[in-house]
């Protein structure tokens, strides 16, 4: 392609908090569903699909609550039922009342479905997606429609499942999206299907929508693009029932690094959002409170590191020997196992992202390094929690001053019949907390022990007490991390101030309010250092 020819614009529709939180074992807050949403606006994707407004209290509280979003924020439901009219269907009424920017319509494309699943005839199937668009279209909404098991259906009937895709575009969809409900349609297929559908429906209003069941969604879904398709449907991290959705994480980085893709297509990820694409991806997995994937392409940990040590030199040398794209580009970095120089480099530059000013030669990086090695050896995980690490490098950089020092705890946990004959229980702590020569002590009730001690902890620090008036915990996250013979926990607060600003902390123990106790400790101390307040 000439460098005159203006790039063509693909789309990207994320549906981790849809599709998405069919995985097992995840089930979204509401405050969760908020923050995933407003970090892929930030990260510049051009549709977010909310859920599912009416088919359950969160998703609909989700489409109450006002969002200040740049996305096109979109409601996902089912097009009209089989013999109601649009007017008539309550279902059709709650997605078109949902306070969404478009709506994604789910249709049958396959004839096997709509005789088996819908009982109805096929051009009843036809009239009710004609139907659902219209109505949607009529109320200012900007309207998609997924073909669902469209592969199947048109390797079954491919006028039929073209039929669906057609009606769905003259009644006005901005979108028709061909699903691989069932995730297993190859490549090669997916290529041939796109482009017969192209000649039908103009390729800048088809979208693809991969699931991974042969674990070639993101294959398949570049397989669409090339055939035609100009919106890509997919999930963070790929969550998705069964095996997962096409992974937006994989596909950003390929469709902005590499040519084949960058020289002829834009998106709405900028280069400098591409950089905050490791950092999101790792948010998810914390908030599902699981370990991220070390190996994940592009933003896992061993995405770019290197244990032999013939390649570890040559990477000094010259990255790009072994590197298929400079790490940084989407916010992750090279790790060379070997070499403490890496590890030192590492340091340096995370001491230089949070504003700490330090000689590269001096001496106490390499004293902090070690023990930065040797905490996550523990099981402390400073990649999570980053205001932790700022403390321990302030600390070893000789910046913190100690304010206060608890010199005693006591937490204690009852359970006992109350007076209404009810099973209750009770949790009390007791601090006693030194500042500047006087002692002081508080005590605290919650509705845990972490909660009591926090209650306890904040209750009075002295001077100190007017700089942590307006912080508050908004997450608490506990992983029991085993090494070795004993179980050790790990937790990860997340704390925020009155301005809005947030920071992660993280206390590792065998005992869980141990470990709970440095993690609180830390968030105060961390917003001590950040209000500047006096030693």
């Amino acid at each position: 392609m000439s460098a005159g020819m203006a790039k063509e614009r693909l789309y990207l529709f994320d549906t981790t908090l849809r599709d998405g939180a069919q995985t097992n074992g995840v089930d979204f807050t509401l405050h969760d569903k908020l923050a995933i949403a407003g970090m892929l606006d930030e990260l510049g994707i051009d549709y977010v699909e909310g859920g599912y407004p009416g088919a359950n209290p969160t998703d609909t509280e989700l489409f109450a609550t006002p969002r200040k979003l740049a996305t096109t924020f979109t409601a996902f439901g089912m097009t009209r039922r089989p013999g109601r009219s649009a007017s008539n269907d309550p279902g059709l009424k709650a997605l078109i009342d949902a306070q969404a920017d478009a709506i994604c319509f789910v249709a049958k494309s396959w004839d096997y479905h709509v005789r088996v699943a819908l009982e109805c005839s096929l051009e009843e199937n036809l009239a009710s997606i004609r139907d659902s668009v219209a109505a949607a279209k009529a109320k200012g909404r900007e309207v998609l429609l997924d073909c669902e098991h469209f592969f199947d259906g048109y390797k079954a009937n491919p006028q039929y499942a073209l039929a669906c895709a057609t009606a769905a575009y003259e009644a006005g969809a901005r979108w028709v999206v061909l699903c691989d409900t069932n995730g297993g349609t190859l490549p090669h297929e997916v290529e041939a299907i796109v482009a017969e559908v192209v000649k039908a429906v103009p390729g800048d209003h088809v979208g693809i929508h991969a699931h991974n069941d042969t674990e070639q969604a993101v294959a398949n879904s570049f397989a669409a693009v090339r055939a035609g398709a100009r919106q890509i449907q997919g999930t963070l991290n790929g969550l998705g029932e069964r095996c997962g959705n096409a992974n937006l994480v994989s596909i950003i980085p390929t469709l902005k690094l590499k040519d084949e893709y960058a020289e002829r297509f834009e998106i709405g990820v900028s280069d400098a959002r591409l950089k905050s694409l490791a950092h999101a991806s790792r948010t998810l997995d914390e908030m599902l409170n699981r370990a991220p994937d070390r190996h994940a392409p592009y933003v896992g940990e061993s995405a770019f590191a290197t244990k032999a040590g013939i390649h570890a030199s040559a990477i000094l040398k010259d990255p790009a020997t072994y590197e298929h794209v400079a790490p940084e580009m989407v916010g992750n970095r090279r790790k060379v196992l070997v070499s403490d120089q890496a590890g030192r480099s590492n340091v340096l530059a995370e001491l230089e992202r949070i504003g700490i000013k330090v000689d590269k030669d001096d001496t106490r990086v390499g004293g902090l390094l070690d023990e930065v090695k040797r905490r996550e050896a523990m099981g402390y995980a400073y990649e999570a929690a980053d205001a932790s690490f700022e403390l321990l490098a302030r600390r070893m950089l000789g910046k913190v001053p100690s304010y206060f020092d608890v010199t005693q705890f006591d937490v204690n946990v009852e359970h006992r019949i109350n007076a209404k004959g009810e099973r209750v229980t009770v949790s009390m702590a007791v601090v006693k907390v030194k500042v500047g020569g006087k002692e002081l002590i508080s005590a605290g009730e919650g509705n845990g022990p972490v909660n009591a001690l926090d209650v306890a902890l904040r209750k009075d620090i002295g001077k100190y007490q007017s700089h942590i008036e307006g912080l508050e915990l908004i997450d608490y996250r506990v992983r029991i991390l085993n090494t070795g013979t004993e179980a050790v926990t790990r937790v990860l607060i997340e704390s925020q101030d009155e301005g809005g600003e947030r920071w992660t902390t993280v206390g590792v123990s065998p005992n869980i309010i141990d470990a709970s106790f440095q993690a609180l400790m830390d968030s105060i101390v961390y917003k001590l250092v950040k209000s500047g307040a006096p030693a």
